[in-house]
């Protein structure tokens, strides 16, 4: 960010240059003031998820100054939506030293959202009122600012065919059956968490497949393997160490649960699918989606960590999935039923351009 910061002297001669009426940035916090300063709005636009911010960034929690402990945080701000999204201890700990980690020109993070969505003239969010309302409204209230929703953000769908050994594969079961686990691209699992969760997916009985990186200190997925897992798992399991087509891999009609770490492509990617969502964050905007998720809209379950270090178990990955792909309890049918309900609103072909209108639309209003 430093660089990002250097060029601030650069971005005014084009500004002056450009005279557009309106800029979008998000992390150079000294954007509205140059823009101010040459009669041009501004607006954070926001890529990380409303809940995150509102729950961490809050001028609620300013009150505290940098002093914030990580028991306050554990808990909601003052005025946030009722709903039960807390931060555990763990996570809580990890954020208390986010907030004060400093990034370019001796800035601390908190500090650069804070000051750029304290100074713009209005706040943009990439999703929708029907998923994110309540929350991005709180940001809109404490910051005093209007918000704009651009849309969530739906994939195209894949024209290009599945691997053909992927296809095969997965026709060989029958339909909603499969497991599929995946954590994106930077995602790496210590060498026990990796272990479990593998055990737990062995512990489940139903087909799966695996596509992770290998753990932390490991050259390759074969040498992290447990003891004799290849071996338990022939014909129903997978555990690949390289790319594949997830996109098509979720559309597969064998494919019933999807565990995600909840990056915001993977989720995208699995909402407009049928599959049901077994939510394992690991990091930053993650835990709030899966919060979000779990708790708000009721669409997935969380698999169960530690409260104070964080882990997971065989156990309780082998809970998550049974709940939604072996229960029939009034609990998993109403997360089956939010589920086909959202992708159901997610599928619609007038939901992108209908929130585009009416976002150029605050656009032109915010302009006079």
């Amino acid at each position: 960010m430093t660089a990002m910061d250097r060029t601030e002297s650069d971005i005014e001669v084009l500004l002056r240059t450009l005279k557009p009426s309106i800029v979008f940035f998000d992390f150079t916090y000294w954007m509205p003031r140059l823009a101010r300063g040459l009669g041009i709005k501004s607006i954070y636009y926001c890529v990380v998820s409303s809940v995150t911010i509102g729950y961490i960034m809050s001028p609620a929690r300013r009150l505290s100054g940098n002093k914030l402990t990580k028991a306050s945080l554990m808990q909601p701000p003052p005025g946030f939506p009722d709903f039960p999204i807390k931060l555990k201890a763990h996570e809580a700990e990890v954020y208390i030293g986010r907030r004060i980690m400093k990034f370019g020109s001796d800035v601390m993070f908190c500090d650069r959202i804070y000051m750029g969505m304290s100074q713009c003239d209005a706040i943009g969010f990439r999703t929708c009122r029907e998923i994110e309302g309540p929350f991005a409204d709180y940001v809109g209230n404490q910051f005093d600012k209007p918000v704009l929703f651009s849309g969530p953000v739906i994939p195209e769908p894949d024209t290009s065919a599945l691997e053909e050994k992927w296809y095969k594969w997965l026709g060989e079961f029958k339909a909603s059956s499969v497991i599929y686990c995946a954590f994106g691209s930077e995602c790496t699992l210590e060498k026990d968490q990796f272990e479990e969760l593998l055990l737990g997916l062995e512990l489940t009985g139903m087909p799966f497949m695996a596509a992770l990186k290998p753990p932390a200190g490991y050259e390759s997925i074969e040498l992290a393997l447990p003891q004799g897992f290849q071996e338990r798992i022939c014909g129903r399991g997978i555990v690949h160490g390289g790319w594949v087509q997830q996109q098509l891999i979720l559309e597969h009609p064998s494919v019933g649960c999807f565990i995600t770490h909840c990056g915001s492509g993977s989720l995208s990617e699995a909402l407009i699918n049928k599959c049901q969502l077994v939510l394992l964050p690991h990091v930053g905007d993650h835990v709030f989606q899966a919060r979000m998720m779990s708790m708000h809209l009721k669409v997935g379950v969380e698999v169960e960590k530690g409260e104070e270090d964080g882990l997971f178990t065989k156990e309780t990955v082998y809970k998550a999935v049974r709940t939604l792909m072996e229960e029939e309890g009034e609990f998993s049918r109403e997360v089956k039923t939010n589920r086909a309900k959202l992708r159901e609103f997610l599928s619609s072909k007038t939901l992108e351009s209908s929130y585009i209108d009416s976002f150029n639309e605050q656009i032109q209003a915010l302009l006079g």
